[in-house]
């Protein structure tokens, strides 16, 4: 269900790593917890983030939802699809619904991550 190659954050954020830049965005578990979403707001480009800052937010039909950076970097580019069509969060959330894209500064950070399995697990475990 979530894709083998990304790393994922106790709050529901995916990373996916490109070379020195990383894609990131919501989880399905995320989404489906959010319901329809219909306005998400992100950052611009060139703004920094430490791990663990706030950097948008995902308002749905049921809740308005933060967005925390799972890695320390810099906005290269958002997804500005999202801004005409944030249902793409629903629909496709570990690929077009992708959020920002980031050129990351510590790749040390990468290990606290969970990987896929790991991450299905905590989702397991948190929704009992």
């Amino acid at each position: 269900m979530y894709p083998s190659e990304y790393r994922y954050t106790k709050d529901h954020e995916w990373i996916n790593i490109e070379g020195n830049f990383a894609i990131v965005g919501i989880t399905d578990h995320a989404q489906n917890q959010l319901g329809d979403i219909v306005f998400v707001e992100l950052p611009e480009g060139g703004s920094t983030f430490t791990i663990g800052d706030e950097f948008g937010t995902v308002e749905s039909v049921k809740a308005v939802a933060e967005i925390f950076m799972p890695i320390t970097g810099e906005i290269d580019s958002i997804n500005e699809a999202l801004e005409e069509n944030p249902e793409l969060v629903n629909e496709r959330p570990h690929d077009d619904g992708w959020m920002v894209r980031i050129r990351y500064s510590d790749p040390s950070e990468l290990e606290d991550l969970m990987d896929h399995e790991a991450y299905e697990a905590y989702v397991e475990e948190e929704s009992k």
